[in-house]
């Protein structure tokens, strides 16, 4: 396993950027003892992301991420995207065309990462896993499998008292509330375009702690994605929104990625 930490310019942002990179390549004398020396096949990949007041590096500090995928045939992607919810803000930078067009590219290009549907999987807490929701559910066709952590899944609660995006944020973001609502930020309305579409549907994962102040968000969430016909494994069990549930949690979507 090679651990890489990638700096480079991201034209949509018109900024440096990072992403840390797990690699599962296979030792010297493992590959040797195989006869897969010079090996070119390429690797299932997982994209995980971050939450809002983080960045590449919280997965490897706060989890056991590492140790997770360490035998598993799968490649993980872990970028920094500040604080910007994955979104082309209405005031900002293009985090969504970074996410879903840019980063893609780039990881591709410089790693040797399946580009095949099926081997392109998401995840993310809070902040990143309505991001991971958000790429499987405006891109099906690229994304097998999306997981979401104590997911942000209701955007129009965000600059409610107590959340951690205020009002001037939000609207920098999204625009006002009545913009965000049925829009292509909004999940909700995302997961009804889906139904209604030919797309092929992904395999969706959603979370969350019974404690955690996102919880009533999520219940929506899975109310609606149930109410119209969409399967979403679902799981809950006591948990706040901390490290110790993610810690647990992405253990639990590492065996539940369709991996071959």
């Amino acid at each position: 396993m090679a651990l890489i930490q990638c700096n480079y310019f991201a034209e949509t942002l018109g900024l440096s950027v990072t992403m840390n990179v797990i690699l599962p390549v296979p030792g010297y004398n493992q590959a040797k003892q195989s006869g897969k020396l010079g090996d070119k096949s390429k690797f299932p990949t997982l994209y995980l992301l971050h939450g809002l007041s983080d960045d590449h590096t919280i997965w490897q500090r706060a989890t056991s991420i590492e140790r997770d995928v360490s035998g598993m045939n799968l490649a993980v992607i872990m970028p920094t995207v500040y604080r910007g919810f994955y979104t082309d803000m209405k005031h900002g930078h293009n985090y969504w065309t970074f996410i879903s067009e840019e980063l893609p590219h780039i990881a591709e290009s410089l790693f040797p990462l399946s580009d095949r549907r099926e081997e392109r999987f998401a995840a993310g807490l809070s902040m990143g896993g309505y991001g991971a929701f958000k790429l499987g559910l405006r891109h099906p066709e690229r994304f097998a499998a999306v997981a979401s952590l104590s997911g942000a899944m209701d955007i129009l609660t965000l600059a409610d008292e107590g959340r951690p995006l205020g009002q001037t944020e939000y609207n920098l973001i999204f625009g006002s509330q009545d913009e965000a609502k049925g829009s292509d930020n909004d999940l909700f309305e995302l997961a009804s375009r889906l139904k209604r579409s030919d797309a092929p549907v992904p395999k969706l994962f959603q979370c969350c702690g019974t404690e955690d102040f996102l919880y009533a968000d999520n219940q929506r969430f899975l109310a609606h994605v149930q109410n119209i016909g969409l399967e979403v494994t679902y799981e809950e069990e006591a948990g706040k929104h901390d490290w110790r549930y993610w810690d647990a949690k992405i253990k639990r979507v590492l065996e539940w990625l369709p991996l071959t």
